[in-house]
């Protein structure tokens, strides 16, 4: 027996000595292929390497000569004149990325849905609410979970620097305007205003009777005899001249239409949505519709690339001017800061765990280079702060960085630019919990499950635009009883806040396309199959295959250098 056991240790032992003498020869393998490559290095290796990421190292050195050159400046308290002046060319960048959105959704979507049957449109468009309710609901789990350990609404609110002014806006009225913009009645105003709901007053005036017992005027009792039919009728006449009449007048709030300018990019997504898959429908007599499409989205994304070059000096403007703005920078300190640090570690926990994690466990693939082929896109998102101006980096890192389907990307990330909020939905859910921390207020289970509930809902209706989520906290505030008007406490720090909360919305759409593709690969290849090119008479397969091929190969060399 104690033989038996010695040698089942010694194998164990064996094992697993094996196993760590492995691990270490794959060790020394690999530092001996890194210092081979680094002898066999030349300046054109290095000069290719420059001009392959170009623009990932020109944008991340942007951001850090922003953030210097805004904390050199601000000995000199520029007037806010003088930063506008100097946020000049970061505005450029704006208005240019801007310019662009509204074609690019338009051609994309149209593109995309056409591209694809009913069955499988049908199959792609599940997976991705599958896929945004699900990240989106863990998000807003995240938040509240971080706010009640870390607990940064300790103490009183007396002491917080209040900014700004929030306006109250009814929670049925803003849930109304969200569909009612899904629907918009012109779609050449969808391209510059949204519908919204104003309020105005009006002067109601009512007439009210009283009697000097204080009974009704007209109350009346079911007649039994002559007798007493004549002393009802005495008693009406007396009640009669004892009557008085009250006008009484007072101001009413009541619901208007009215507008707000921005895109109404939820209604531009339902309908080109809509109207590619009629295009797709009608096959070859939609032939001349779908290729206008797909040609202006090329022609859009050959701006992109034109447009690219210019981003980071708008980006470096955009962060200095932010920075330089800022009165005072000991905002962040005291149960602001602890605030600040509460949103981060969750963003982070969202962004670098949750999402590469369903990457991960979805393709089986290591999710950290795909993220980093992402950079580009992230820092955008953080310089200009806005999801949607984003939109045309992001495509072009996804489909020519990272070779992902175009057919995925057409149709995954406007929608998801558009209604695919975990930051925002994170952020609402812990900035209400903190808000009823500040005020001592206790909120029980039900209470946290409207939260829950409010703040992925109103995620959805969040504008991509900057600061859009402080528009929709109103109505998850409201949906639990707390004051609105608290929102001003947080407004110092929302500027920095917003710019995380949109990298992690830009993550979770590019994550939301790649795992969508990995999923709908059988779809896709059935339809490769059925699809030719009659001026070519090539399979469309086989040219997919190449361009996927050659981009993914781009990649595989960034990867290696």
């Amino acid at each position: 027996m104690s033989s038996h056991g010695n040698s089942l240790f010694l194998r164990e032992s064996g094992a697993g000595g094996g196993c760590l003498q492995g691990l270490q020869d794959s060790l020394q393998q690999r530092a001996l292929r890194t210092r081979l490559r680094l002898q066999t290095m030349t300046r054109e290796h290095v000069r290719r390497f420059l001009r392959r990421n170009a623009f990932i190292l020109l944008t991340v050195s942007a951001v850090i000569i922003g953030v210097s050159l805004a904390f050199a400046l601000r000995p000199y308290q520029l007037s806010y004149r003088q930063i506008k002046y100097f946020s000049f060319p970061g505005e450029l960048l704006m208005r240019m990325l801007q310019m662009l959105v509204l074609p690019l959704i338009v051609s994309s979507l149209v593109t995309g849905m056409a591209s694809l049957d009913n069955k499988a449109t049908g199959r792609m468009g599940m997976r991705a609410a599958v896929y945004y309710m699900v990240t989106t609901v863990i998000a807003v789990f995240i938040g509240i979970l971080m706010v009640t350990i870390i607990h940064p609404g300790k103490g009183s609110k007396e002491g917080l620097h209040r900014e700004g002014r929030i306006e109250t806006v009814p929670t049925a009225d803003a849930f109304m305007d969200l569909v009612r913009n899904m629907f918009p009645p012109n779609l050449v105003e969808a391209c510059f205003k949204q519908f919204k709901t104003q309020y105005s007053t009006r002067v109601v005036t009512r007439t009210i009777v009283r009697t000097d017992n204080g009974s009704e005027l007209g109350a009346s009792m079911s007649p039994t005899s002559s007798v007493e039919n004549e002393t009802s009728i005495l008693e009406n006449v007396t009640r009669a001249l004892g009557t008085l009449q009250e006008v009484i007048s007072f101001e009413e709030t009541v619901p208007v239409p009215g507008s707000a300018n921005g895109i109404n990019a939820l209604g531009l997504v339902v309908f080109s949505a809509a109207f590619g898959l009629v295009i797709g429908g009608m096959k070859h007599k939609g032939r001349v519709l779908r290729d206008f499409f797909d040609s202006l989205n090329e022609a859009i994304m050959r701006l992109v690339g034109i447009i690219i070059w210019y981003a980071p000096v708008g980006i470096l403007f955009l962060i200095a001017g932010k920075i330089l703005e800022m009165e005072d920078m000991a905002v962040l300190g005291g149960q602001l800061g602890m605030y600040t640090l509460t949103v981060i570690v969750g963003l982070f926990l969202h962004a670098g765990g949750v999402l590469p994690l369903i990457y991960f466990l979805v393709t089986h693939r290591n999710p950290f280079p795909f993220i980093g082929g992402m950079l580009q896109a992230l820092i955008t998102a953080m310089g200009t702060s806005s999801s949607s101006a984003t939109l045309p980096i992001t495509f072009r890192c996804l489909e020519e960085g990272l070779g992902v389907d175009r057919r995925i990307t057409r149709f995954v990330l406007p929608v998801g630019a558009t209604v695919n909020m975990d930051g925002t939905a994170l952020y609402e859910a812990l900035a209400a919990m903190f808000i009823a921390q500040v005020n001592n207020y206790e909120l029980n289970l039900g209470q946290i499950t409207t939260i829950s509930i409010t703040a992925t809902a109103a995620s959805v209706g969040a504008a991509g635009i900057p600061q859009a989520g402080l528009v929709t906290m109103v109505i998850v505030l409201t949906s639990v009883g707390l004051p609105t008007e608290d929102i001003t406490l947080i407004i110092a720090v929302d500027w920095f806040l917003d710019r995380l909360r949109t990298m992690t919305n830009v993550l979770g759409d590019s994550i939301g396309a790649a795992v969508i593709e990995h999923l709908s690969q059988r779809e896709l290849e059935l339809q490769e199959a059925e699809l030719t090119l009659p001026s070519l008479g090539k399979p469309y397969k086989s040219l997919m295959a190449q361009e996927k091929g050659a981009s993914r190969g781009r990649g595989g060399n960034e990867s290696v250098m």
